[in-house]
């Protein structure tokens, strides 16, 4: 996932009492601006939820769903942290002894661990360079009918691609290691990925406007086929119609709105997987890119490493997507932010945005 280095944003020195109304107003200002910048693209999705400072605040079409792209990711990681919690399957466990052979995708000691925080070896399908032939985005614009199975994703990284090295030897972001993830956890749990999904999540959540692309029904409304989701831009082609969009999946096919990611947020945080799961899933071994890190599934942002002006903000946790799309949650403010800014170029934005929500919450 190419994530464009967002820009510093000074803050002020100024400490004042937190007040959600100038919270508001100032954040709508910078929203209002944000929106006419973008053109066709509108209004982005902004929820930010704070008991600790009273806020409900969101920007855009609250209720509209929308492609989550790699959020989904922790979404998969607590699926794979349920059974562990449950004694199913351990983070150690190869997964060829799950799966069998994958030659030329993994090695045979490859742990599940290892797909969860992105040191298996495996080439990144989705972005990755590929050995001949087009590379995989070319094949999800140009063909948008085709629908993927996972099966053809694992394919694609054996048949055009090559490993990148041997596990536990690097980090390297990979989307196949997360479709192998998720068919470890079929093979476990003995049920397609989005009913566990569904199951496991959505419905203990109350997750009611949540599924999974093109492969199953919002919780609530069973037989929508799907409904109507926000726009989804792959650079200036909007595919939100795509069936080919169905080639994220566990690394990332989740449909939902801000409030459901806010939920799921929440409960990641309570009650969704054990404690000692949460610890191991916020425990930070990698670098993905300066200023974010990575542990099991978790992203955490560290600002100080994008401008020595952003120093001593807090460090959220959570995860972005291609698609600018974000879900964290700020301990230090009990502040749950999600975001979807619909386009594989407005990384930058997005970024911005989060960073004067930092700004906002710690009064800056």
């Amino acid at each position: 996932m190419v994530t464009p280095q967002p820009p510093s944003a000074s803050p002020s020195t100024s400490r004042s009492k937190f007040s959600a109304t100038d919270f508001t107003r100032k954040l709508d200002r910078h929203l209002d601006r944000i929106t006419r910048a973008r053109g066709e693209l509108g209004a982005p999705q902004v929820l930010v939820r704070s008991r600790l400072h009273g806020i409900d605040y969101s920007y855009g079409a609250r209720r509209t769903p929308f492609h989550a792209a790699s959020i989904g990711k922790v979404a998969t990681t607590a699926l794979m942290m349920q059974l562990v919690d449950e004694g199913a399957v351990s983070l150690d466990t190869s997964v060829q002894s799950v799966l069998g052979p994958l030659d030329g995708v993994l090695m045979a000691e490859t742990t599940v661990r290892q797909l969860l925080d992105h040191t298996s070896g495996a080439a990144d399908y989705f972005e990755g360079p590929v050995t001949s032939g087009p590379p995989f985005l070319e094949l999800v614009v140009g063909n948008p009918d085709r629908f993927w199975e996972p099966r053809d994703l694992v394919e694609f990284s054996r048949t055009r691609q090559v490993p990148i090295g041997m596990p536990g030897e690097r980090f390297h972001y990979s989307d196949t290691g997360y479709i192998l993830a998720g068919l470890v956890i079929e093979a476990v749990a003995g049920a397609p990925f989005h009913e566990v999904l569904r199951d496991r999540i959505f419905r203990p959540l109350g997750m009611n406007d949540s599924w999974m692309m093109w492969r199953s029904d919002p919780v609530a409304s069973a037989g929508r086929n799907n409904g109507t989701i926000a726009p989804l831009w792959l650079g200036r082609v909007e595919a939100s119609g795509f069936r080919s969009v169905s080639c994220d999946w566990a690394g990332g096919g989740i449909v939902s709105t801000v409030d459901d990611l806010a939920t799921l947020s929440e409960g990641l945080q309570s009650a969704l997987i054990s404690a000692g799961a949460l610890v191991e899933m916020r425990r930070i071994r990698h670098r993905f890119r300066r200023g974010i890190h990575y542990g099991t599934g978790l992203m955490e942002l560290r600002f100080g490493e994008f401008s020595f002006l952003l120093r001593g903000f807090p460090s959220p946790t959570g995860h972005i997507g291609v698609l600018g799309t974000h879900m964290f949650y700020d301990a230090v403010h009990d502040a749950h932010i999600v975001m979807n800014f619909h386009s594989t170029r407005e990384m930058v934005r997005s970024f911005r945005t989060l960073i004067r929500i930092e700004q906002l919450l710690s009064h800056r």
